[in-house]
């Protein structure tokens, strides 16, 4: 495979492939340009094992030897591979990467959440529905939590953040890369989609009419809808839902926060 050992980070000659590695620190920056140039980035030894795993394309790896030598059984024989120092990769990228290892690999199709309910089991399924939910970390929790608990898909509101951004996908120890997930683009309207498709929609919302989570039985087909970070979710979405419940908790304390808050109620809605 053609590897490149690269000895001077500025070399104008490798200038195409570490274009994907530069400012990675700049949020704004990178999330408006690997969604319009067609990549993304997955960090660390299993990331990456399980981006290849998963049939993600590589464009190219950024790799320190130690990581080189544990990554070089599942390296695509095409694939280029820039080796440097670990030390040398935060003047490139403007982060600290001690796991000397990332990839940038090429985004998938984007999938419609006509695809993804197509894609889904036809008896008993779970959906985690996320409502302008921008903080990266809380995505890509939200994401580690709805694969530990079995649920069969994600879909985002238009203004979510994006789950493939890399501290999406390094939060969620990549499990966003093999978990099926959409992007809405009626808001709330597509949750009209889940229902005629068998979905009792449940919104994990605080309100006097919500039910206890302990009271609540979980049916066949569920989808859990859950808000933003601050605001929690919009009267248009609670609208949209079947039924409110909330995490029965003291009273000292009114909410969690939405990926701690995912991971309770899922797990006390599995199957």
């Amino acid at each position: 495979m053609p590897r490149i050992v690269l000895e001077d980070l500025t070399d104008p000659a490798h200038a195409d492939h570490l274009r994907d590695y530069t400012s990675l620190k700049d949020v704004q920056l990178r999330a408006r340009r690997e969604p319009a140039e067609g990549l993304f980035l997955a960090e660390g030894v299993e990331v990456v094992r399980r981006a290849l795993a998963a049939g993600h394309r590589p464009r190219s790896f950024l790799l320190s030897p130690a990581r080189l030598a544990d990554l070089e059984d599942v390296l695509p024989a095409d694939a280029v591979v820039l080796v440097a120092p670990v030390e040398a990769f935060a003047a490139l990228t403007g982060v600290d990467l001690h796991r000397g290892a990332i990839a940038s690999m090429h985004r998938p199709p984007r999938r419609s959440v006509a695809d993804l309910l197509a894609a889904l089991p036809p008896g008993p399924a779970r959906l985690v529905v996320l409502e302008d939910v921008v903080d990266h970390t809380n995505v890509g929790a939200l994401f580690r939590s709805a694969a530990a608990f079995g649920v069969d898909g994600v879909l985002v509101s238009p203004r979510c953040a994006d789950p493939l951004y890399r501290r999406s996908v390094r939060v969620s120890m990549g499990t966003v890369l093999h978990l099926p997930w959409a992007r809405a683009e009626d808001w709330p309207g597509d949750l009209d989609l889940l229902r005629r498709a068998g979905f009792t929609v449940a919104a994990l919302a605080l309100g006097e009419d919500a039910v206890s989570l302990a009271d609540f039985a979980a049916p066949q087909r569920l989808a859990l809808l859950l808000g933003t970070e601050g605001d929690g979710l919009s009267r248009r979405a609670l609208g949209g839902a079947d039924v409110v419940v909330r995490i029965p908790m003291d009273e000292r304390v009114d909410s969690l926060n939405v990926a701690a808050a995912s991971a309770v109620a899922l797990w006390a809605t599995r199957a």
